[in-house]
């Protein structure tokens, strides 16, 4: 579905279409180069997408394992459209990476869950830094467009 006609399926498909929409980003700072790029990304493309940058919120936290608590206060406030989670975890050679990737991955679906407001997951989980790059911008725009396209699908319903 956002494949190489996004831009003109942004400007012919109303599901994409963020003029009126309030986004919440949280952003863990941890592995902060990547995090900086999915941001960045993201928030190009909601721009694209027509959301205003003074329709939108950006918070930072120290980490994945953080950004669920940040998307509860930010669901509490009940102003956002949709929430977007950012972060990037790496494998290292412990079993912490199991317990972050799975933990803050739960959190973020309960508190889309709990809160019925769209959570666009784009907490990065990958074997090394290499395929994180690989991922940084197409993930941060993909997220923002699945920010979109759910809160215009929950206002609908």
């Amino acid at each position: 579905m956002f494949g190489a006609n996004k831009g003109t399926l942004a400007a012919a498909d109303h599901r994409l279409d963020g003029k009126p929409l309030f986004i919440g980003i949280v952003q863990a700072r941890f592995n902060e180069a990547i995090t900086n790029a999915l941001a960045t990304a993201c928030k190009a493309e909601l721009a694209a997408l027509g959301v205003l940058d003074k329709h939108i919120d950006h918070v930072f936290v120290p980490g994945a394992l953080e950004v669920p608590v940040a998307l509860q206060a930010m669901a509490e406030k009940n102003r956002y459209d949709a929430l977007i989670a950012l972060g990037c975890i790496i494998r290292g050679e412990t079993y912490h990476f199991e317990l972050v990737a799975n933990e803050s991955s739960a959190g973020v679906t309960r508190i889309a869950l709990d809160y019925q407001v769209p959570v666009a997951n784009a907490i990065l989980t990958t074997e090394n830094l290499a395929q994180a790059i690989a991922r940084q911008t197409d993930k941060g725009a993909d997220a923002a467009r699945v920010a979109v396209e759910m809160a215009n699908l929950m206002n609908e319903i």
